[in-house]
């Protein structure tokens, strides 16, 4: 199913201003670190906050997944994804694998849970040295 367009602009809910769908930067920090992200919304003319809806806000989710990783270790959902296509585990598979639950990369993938620091943590080496897979069968 497509999804819908949204319109143009509309009303701001408390100034009764119109608002124009557009971009802005907006800056993502944690622990010190910053990242500038293109952050769609409906916007003012000139200053002035913006109302965001949808998925507005998943530049900033990504973005401070993407801090956290570099930061802390932990893994994005983007990662994780694309390790466990590395190593050609369906999600049931990878989790039966590293004896997290069934469901466990469907909501580590979908960013609704992020794995424990142990989990990470392998599949962090998993990426690096695809080939020890063997040893956790």
């Amino acid at each position: 199913m497509a999804a819908r367009a949204l319109p143009a602009t509309m009303t701001a809910p408390e100034s009764g201003a119109i608002l124009t769908r557009g971009v802005r930067p907006f800056a993502v920090a944690y622990k010190g670190e910053r990242i500038t992200v293109d952050l769609p919304g409906y916007y003012p003319a000139g200053e002035g906050e913006g109302v965001h809806v949808g998925n507005d806000l998943d530049a900033v989710d990504e973005a401070l997944r993407a801090l956290k990783e570099k930061i802390e270790g932990v893994p994005s959902p983007a990662t994780i994804r694309r390790v466990r296509a590395k190593l050609k585990l369906s999600q049931r598979e990878a989790g039966a694998l590293l004896k997290v639950g069934e469901n466990a990369f469907d909501k580590y993938e979908r960013g609704l849970v992020e794995p424990s620091g142990p989990t990470g943590v392998l599949i962090g080496i998993l990426d690096r040295h695809p080939e020890i897979i063997d040893e956790l069968r």
